[in-house]
């Protein structure tokens, strides 16, 4: 048979194929919307809340023939709740746009809690909303295209092919309440039906509600949305507005502190920690002050860094207390002591609201920057002259992007690709656990650069008094029992999010001129502090005298005769 004969039997082939599924394309099967929502709860149950019972399972509640009663209770119970929401959600003529917007986000979000285990809380939405476009399209890769394909593309062409049935409004409306209460009254008999058990698993460990979904996602979004609509016109709270310097001597130098805001650095990949590694040899020559200790407020940037700032850590934790108060940073301005925030992040969280403020988010520097983002060195350019023309004493913080994942690869320079083979994509997933970590401590030593940099700089000036603290906002998983990143709701959150490194580098003339003792500095390093200590350690440090201050949280209290 000749090639044109072959050809042309094909061709006919599939045409004889494309006239026989013709009349099974061209039919459009005709549902109603209640039905169309229990065919898209079952399906977001069975295909995009494998995360959720995952975590379920290993916690012990699906073990043995009670436990297997107990997930198929969890599921009835998930998709009765799934009913509830899309019947409130749904009708004839929003079903299919709003269910296709659903069916995509939830393949995303599904991909990520998967690939990373994410708990998609409102801490974590508020993470998410505020992140900018460059930190956010690290993390859209390849990927993500296979679950977005077949749990969103896919599903939502289906729901463009069937015609939802049309209703007399009032019956509509009857059968939807209908709809409503039968799935409400299955959700409660199947949470009854093994209540013991689910009402433990929610009691011990309730976070595992954020892993539902899609409503883990809508219900977080929805308190995120009502937290910032009342949060828009409310003012801050004043915090230390009869704030002022006490005990420094006429004719003193003035003073200028760079507090350097870390970005995901944990204390367990820290050289100065006792590291198996030396990530960082250029520290471990200036020999700073070192808290091998330090515990973060949050385990992600929207909590810790306002919490740090805040006269309230952790101890005694507020959030809407600490994100509608004055920060540290204002009660060093009602101190006389001008401040300037320099960012290299997505903003300072309202620590520096109406205060001095730089961002180098978008910064031209060509040595600094590229198309993707710049190298927190870039923050240093021009500080000098910054300084220079506020005169007193003066406190600078540097925000850094650090080693900000899930690209820790992008965020060291290559002259400091010391530890390979090192991870060089964002997919996580597609690198082996030692590839991740020698990205990540490579990058943990451009921040260790980063830092004796500006300590030389700062040791360099004969015109003030330098100190610098540096402190991270929270740590990273790095694969540690299935996790990757950070933001796991802080109950649960592991050491490796939680636990950060500090360091305290004083100049001979601040130390002299505080009466800081250096060397019981060193001593005292070893006990345990945290994100708390810095509020009340700043203001002792600069000599500030308010009623907030509190010396039990200074660490400088114990080192400074009379202090």
């Amino acid at each position: 048979m000749s090639s044109v004969v072959r050809y042309r039997t094909r061709v006919d082939a599939a045409g004889e194929l494309v006239r026989r599924l013709q009349p099974f394309l061209a039919r459009r099967p005709e549902i109603t919307v209640e039905r169309l929502a229990i065919i898209a709860s079952g399906f977001f149950t069975v295909f995009c809340n494998v995360a959720f019972f995952r975590a379920v399972a290993a916690t012990g509640t699906l073990s043995g023939w009670s436990g297997a009663m107990t997930g198929v209770a969890l599921a009835v119970m998930i998709a009765a709740l799934n009913v509830v929401l899309l019947c409130l959600l749904l009708n004839r003529w929003s079903a299919k746009p709003v269910l296709t917007v659903l069916l995509l986000v939830t393949a995303v979000a599904t991909h990520f809690m998967g690939q990373y285990t994410v708990y998609l809380d409102p801490d974590m939405l508020r993470n998410i909303l505020h992140t900018d476009g460059k930190e956010s399209g690290e993390l859209i890769s390849f990927g993500v295209l296979p679950p977005l394909l077949w749990l969103g593309v896919v599903p939502s062409l289906m729901v463009w092919r069937v015609k939802l049935r049309a209703r007399p409004p009032m019956r509509a409306v009857a059968v939807r309440i209908a709809w409503v209460a039968v799935a409400s009254v299955v959700a409660v008999g199947a949470a009854l039906s093994s209540f013991q058990n689910i009402s433990a698993l929610m009691r011990n460990h309730h976070e595992v509600r954020h892993l539902i979904t899609p409503g883990n996602y809508l219900v977080s979004l929805g308190r995120v949305v009502l937290d910032d609509q009342a949060d828009r016109n409310r003012p801050r709270m004043p915090v230390g507005t009869n704030a002022h310097v006490v005990g420094r001597a006429p004719g003193t130098k003035p003073r200028l502190l760079v507090l350097v805001v870390g970005e995901t650095v944990r204390a367990q990949n820290w050289g100065l920690n006792g590291y198996a590694r030396q990530t960082t040899p250029q520290l471990h020559d200036i020999d700073p002050v070192n808290f091998p200790h330090v515990t973060s407020c949050g385990s992600a940037t929207e909590v810790s860094v306002p919490c740090m700032f805040s006269p309230y850590g952790r101890a005694h934790y507020d959030e809407e207390r600490i994100k509608h108060s004055e920060s540290l940073l204002h009660v060093l301005e009602h101190a006389g002591i001008r401040t300037l925030w320099r960012d290299n992040q997505t903003g300072c969280k309202g620590v520096c609201e109406g205060l001095a403020y730089q961002s180098f988010e978008h910064a031209q520097d060509p040595q600094s920057c590229d198309a993707e983002g710049c190298l927190d060195e870039v923050m240093l350019d021009g500080l000098a002259e910054e300084v220079a023309q506020r005169p007193g004493d003066m406190v600078v913080v540097l925000h850094q992007l650090g080693n900000h994942g899930p690209s820790y690869y992008k965020r060291y320079p290559a002259r400091l690709r010391r530890f390979v083979p090192a991870c060089g994509t964002a997919e996580l997933g597609r690198c082996s656990r030692e590839e991740i970590v020698n990205a990540y401590d490579n990058a943990v030593m451009y921040t260790d650069e980063f830092l004796a940099r500006t300590i030389r700089s700062l040791a360099a000036r004969t015109d003030r008094d330098t100190a610098l603290i540096y402190v991270s906002d929270h740590g990273e998983s790095l694969g540690e029992n299935g996790l990757y990143l950070h933001g796991v709701p802080y109950a649960i959150a592991p050491d490796t999010q939680t636990r950060v490194p500090m360091v305290m580098w004083l100049s001979s003339g601040f130390a002299a001129d505080r009466g800081v003792d250096l060397d019981c500095m060193k001593r005292e390093s070893s006990a345990p502090a945290s994100h708390d200590n810095l509020f009340h350690s700043v203001l002792g440090l600069m000599q500030v005298s308010t009623p907030e201050y509190d010396p039990t949280l200074d660490l400088f209290g114990r080192c400074v005769p009379h202090a």
